[in-house]
């Protein structure tokens, strides 16, 4: 996967895409990481990105030719479009079905905003998609884009040492994930369930998927409401409820 990142402070993901997982990935060759400062591409001898809006208000919009330009410029010569991610509050909601769907794409660009917002055609007529991690504003589109393809970059194959780490997640099962434990067996006086020093690991699924189902349903039953769950599942939620009431 090739991802690169329209932003105007590069540096800041100089650390995150040389670290941990996402720096692993470069390493190997799975990702290709680049970022762009669209205030190369700026037009004017002051390089300026951002104007006052048309109508008045406060704050500044980025200017569409900046970005424009940038993102032509990374795209030349390619025989396909890649798809183009506005940072935006407005957006749709970032989940790990969105990072799934984006794992399998070949090429992602990112294009992370300031000040008050992005010109209008800048939406209308370049990205592909719109994404916000949630209900709250944040000075750029910096820190979600580094999130997303944190996100992104985790679930292709041959990144994460375990290939069945990524399918257990929390959310890719539409439910949470089930308690870990390791080494010592008893820490303290608390003693990891016997189940899973069994060996048994048909009662070791079966424990991990009825403990995924009570997390869920203490922590968040509103997924539950999206899930099919088989008859035995169900039979086991039934049980829960009514041994938590």
């Amino acid at each position: 996967m090739r991802i690169d990142v329209m932003t105007l402070f590069p540096e800041m993901f100089e650390g995150v895409f040389s670290s941990s997982i996402l720096g692993k990935a470069k390493e190997k060759r799975l990702v290709t990481l680049n970022t762009v400062n669209f205030r190369d591409y700026s037009n004017n001898k002051h390089n300026t990105v951002d104007d006052y809006p048309y109508g008045g208000g406060g704050g500044m919009v980025l200017k569409p030719e900046p970005i424009f330009s940038a993102v032509e410029d990374v795209t030349a010569g390619l025989a396909y479009k890649p798809r183009i991610i506005l940072m935006c509050p407005q957006g749709e909601t970032f989940t790990q079905k969105k990072a799934e769907e984006l794992s399998r794409e070949d090429h992602l660009i990112f294009i992370c905003g300031h000040y008050e917002g992005y010109d209008e055609r800048i939406r209308e007529y370049l990205v592909t998609d719109e994404l916000s991690i949630g209900d709250y504003v944040l000075t750029g589109g910096e820190l979600p884009a580094m999130v997303v393809v944190d996100s992104v970059v985790r679930l292709l194959p041959g990144v994460l040492g375990n290939e069945t780490s990524a399918v257990t997640d929390s959310f890719s099962t539409g439910l949470l994930e089930y308690p870990h434990y390791t080494r010592p067996p008893k820490f303290r006086d608390w003693e990891v369930p016997e189940v899973l020093i069994s060996g048994h690991h048909g009662n070791i699924e079966e424990w991990r998927r009825r403990q995924s189902l009570l997390r869920t349903w203490k922590k968040r039953p509103d997924l539950l409401d999206n899930i099919e769950l088989t008859p035995k599942e169900r039979k086991w939620l039934e049980e829960i409820k009514r041994n938590e009431s």
